[in-house]
C-alpha cells in the first residue's frame, strides 16, 4: 500500500530538518547558551509536528537531541558530553521536543477532525436539500456520485439503476468492506481490487448501487469517511423512485 506523500515528507523533515538548524546555529554556539540553542531546536521539532505525524515529531525531537550533542557540545563532532550541564541540556531537549511534539500533532489531529466533520456535514446536508427539491433522481444520484468520489478519494463512480450483477466486494452501511462474504482488513490489505459495490437501500427496497473505483494503491478513508459514503448512498436511494427500478426487491 503506497504511503502518502506528506507522511513520507514529515518523516525526511523529521530527520534532516533539526540538522539543518543545528549547522544553521554554528556561528551562534560560543555566543548564545546551550540552552538558548536547545529552545531554537524545539521550535524546529513544533514545526515538523505541525505539518507531519505524530511519529515525525518524535522523529525530529531524537534528530534534535543528537545534532545538538553532536554539534554543540564539547567534544563536537562527537557524541560525547564532558559537561554535566550539557548532558542535563541534551536529555531536557529530547523529553520537551517528544511532549510537544505530541501535543502540536494532537492538536492538528483534532483540527482537522473537526474540519473533516464540518465538511462531511455540509455534504448530508447538501444532499437532503437537494433530494427535496429536484425534480429528477438523477439529479440526485449524479451529486452523490461527485460526493462519493470526493469523500472516498476515487479515481471513478458509476450508478447503475436496480442490477445485481455479479459478486464484486462490497461496501456495507456500517462502513465495513466485504469480500465474497469476508470481511476485508482495509487497514493491512487496503482496497480490494476492482470497483467496489454500494448498495442504495431505501426503506427495505433495493434501488441500485453505486461502483467505486479507487486510485491505484491509494489509502483507505477512514471509518468516518465509509459511514458518510453509506448514508449518502441512502439518501440518494430515497430519491429514486418506483419506475426507475422496477420497485426491485432487498437482495
Amino acid at each position: 500500500m503506497r504511503i502518502p506523500l506528506r507522511d513520507t515528507a514529515a518523516v525526511a523533515a523529521g530527520v534532516l530538518a533539526p540538522l539543518a538548524a543545528a549547522l544553521l546555529l554554528l556561528p551562534l554556539r560560543t555566543s548564545v547558551t546551550h540552552t538558548d540553542l536547545a529552545l531554537l531546536l524545539v521550535v524546529v521539532v513544533v514545526a515538523v509536528s505541525a505539518f507531519g505525524n505524530r511519529f515525525a515529531g518524535a522523529l525530529a525531537a531524537l534528530s534534535a537531541a543528537a545534532w545538538f550533542d553532536f554539534l554543540h557540545t564539547e567534544p563536537y563532532q562527537s557524541f560525547h558530553i564532558q559537561d554535566g550541564a550539557d548532558v542535563e541540556t541534551a536529555v531536557l531537549l529530547l523529553v520537551v521536543g517528544l511532549i510537544v511534539s505530541q501535543l502540536a500533532a494532537h492538536g492538528r489531529t483534532m483540527k482537522r477532525i473537526a474540519v473533516t466533520d464540518a465538511t462531511h456535514l455540509e455534504r448530508l446536508h447538501g444532499t437532503t436539500r437537494l433530494a427535496r427539491s429536484a425534480t429528477s433522481s438523477d439529479d440526485v444520484v449524479r451529486r452523490v456520485r461527485q460526493e462519493l468520489v470526493e469523500v472516498l478519494e476515487l479515481r471513478a463512480c458509476r450508478f447503475e439503476y436496480g442490477t445485481l450483477i455479479g459478486r464484486p466486494p462490497r461496501l456495507d452501511p456500517d462502513g465495513t468492506v466485504k469480500v465474497d462474504g469476508w470481511i476485508w482488513d482495509l487497514e493491512r490489505q487496503g482496497w480490494p481490487e476492482g470497483e467496489i459495490e454500494l448498495r442504495a437501500l431505501a426503506h427495505g427496497r433495493y434501488r441500485g448501487r453505486f461502483l467505486l473505483t479507487p486510485e491505484p494503491g491509494s489509502v483507505p478513508p477512514p471509518l468516518e469517511a465509509r459511514l458518510v459514503a453509506a448514508d449518502l448512498a441512502a439518501q440518494a436511494a430515497s430519491a429514486v423512485d418506483d419506475d426507475a427500478v422496477g420497485a426491485a426487491p432487498r437482495p
